[in-house]
């Protein structure tokens, strides 16, 4: 088959949606080497000289989903040149002269699509006379090093490491029964409504018995998330976390609060971290600022709870305890909450330190309504508490915290 207008794509374009897959695939898109090959045949069926219809032809053999077609586009524009490109500049910057000068924020996934078309660097050939040599005296290894280092003392890079840690953990959770039946022939339970009716096929004759069986799935995920001026840079973090379980498993339910609560539940389900960070910033207009958690817990429990805290629901209740309004409405608020759902987990970095002991007013009204108080500051905590989900809880866990108060 000949292409619809121009000579047959081979020689540099080749070359070029070799590369430009290659980009798109530093960039973050799933590009393979079957997208890249259907990309070849796509060309040799149109007009090469239309740019519309080889954009066309790219995105469609290699985009897969929604959300990855803006990142498509610009890098598109960026690497094949568009020649209209600095006319339509110049005459923006003509219509923006007149108006007044205001940032604009870049758009989603330019970040990593201008680290992606940055050329790497090439790494020095090392002598073949030379030996490498490896100083072992006193090393650790750099991953267990970043396991035990607190979130708030990490670099940018050391953060930039942590979140690719994160999103590789899987969150299990125990399975419990519900009341709904499957089908099952090894079921315990006899099936009297299907037995009749399979009998009907037969003229109303019973040849078989049918069994069922009560479904397992695990309990819905409800996660509280503190975003005030002490817990902003852990919020920060853990916010990779909330992305990573919100996109690998179903019935998970996020809320961010401050001086108010805020769901952030559909801007965590974008799969690309970066688009549903900038959505989250968006929807949260009191980052590192005060706490009110009594008056939090207070909207949720009143708009919120009956929704997302049936069947069990397990809650992740992360923050340090130190409100603003002391310890107001607080202990109602907390003992409301746990009887709503099945198991309370409260996060505390606070618990970091040897020392720690629960004297402020917001503390003490919320230690005796929690099942499991952790600490949460680092990878290794973070691993315990993904170990903790999939094991289930231990009343003994809170004697000595009880004792404490």
């Amino acid at each position: 088959m000949t292409p619809a207008g121009g000579p047959q794509p081979g020689g540099k374009m080749a070359a070029n949606v070799m590369h430009f897959a290659r980009l798109l695939r530093r960039a973050g898109l799933p590009v393979g080497p079957s997208d890249m090959l259907a990309a070849q045949e796509a060309l040799g069926l149109i007009d090469i000289g239309r740019r519309d219809h080889v954009r066309t032809a790219l995105r469609t053999t290699m985009v897969h989903r929604h959300e990855h077609e803006d990142l498509f586009n610009q890098a598109f524009v960026m690497f094949w040149r568009d020649p209209e490109l600095a006319r339509t500049a110049a005459a923006m910057a003509l219509l923006e002269a007149a108006k007044e000068k205001r940032p604009e924020r870049a758009p989603p996934g330019s970040r990593r699509l201008a680290e992606a078309m940055a050329s790497p660097q090439e790494k020095r050939p090392r002598p073949q006379d030379e030996p490498p040599q490896i100083e072992a005296d006193m090393t650790v290894s750099e991953r267990e090093r970043l396991q035990q280092m607190d979130f708030e003392a990490m670099s940018a890079a050391d953060i930039a490491n942590a979140k690719t840690e994160i999103r590789r953990l899987a969150l299990p959770l125990s399975l419990h029964r519900t009341r709904r039946l499957r089908p099952d022939p090894a079921g315990p339970h006899v099936d009297l409504r299907a037995t009749i009716r399979s009998s009907l096929r037969h003229g109303g004759e019973i040849l078989s018995i049918d069994s069922s069986r009560r479904v397992t799935r695990p309990p819905p995920l409800v996660a509280l998330c503190d975003i005030s001026g002490s817990m902003s840079r852990y919020a920060q973090i853990l916010l990779h976390f909330l992305h990573a379980v919100a996109n690998d498993r179903d019935r998970v339910s996020v809320f961010l609060f401050g001086t108010r609560l805020s769901n952030i539940t559909r801007q965590l389900r974008h799969r690309d971290p970066e688009v549903a960070f900038q959505l989250v910033a968006h929807a949260v207009p009191d980052w590192s600022g005060g706490t009110r958690i009594g008056e939090a817990l207070s909207l949720f429990n009143r708009n919120w709870a009956r929704r997302v805290l049936g069947q069990g629901a397990v809650v992740l209740l992360i923050t340090d305890g130190l409100d603003r309004d002391g310890a107001t409405g607080l202990a109602e608020n907390m003992e409301r909450l746990h009887k709503s759902c099945r198991r309370v987990i409260w996060l505390n970095p606070l618990l970091r330190w040897d020392g720690f002991e629960p004297k402020s007013q917001g503390i003490r009204a919320m230690l005796p309504h929690v099942d499991e108080f952790r600490p949460i500051h680092n990878l290794a905590s973070l691993r315990e508490l993904v170990e903790t989900l999939s094991r289930p809880s231990n009343p003994r866990a809170m004697d000595a915290w009880r004792v404490a108060l």
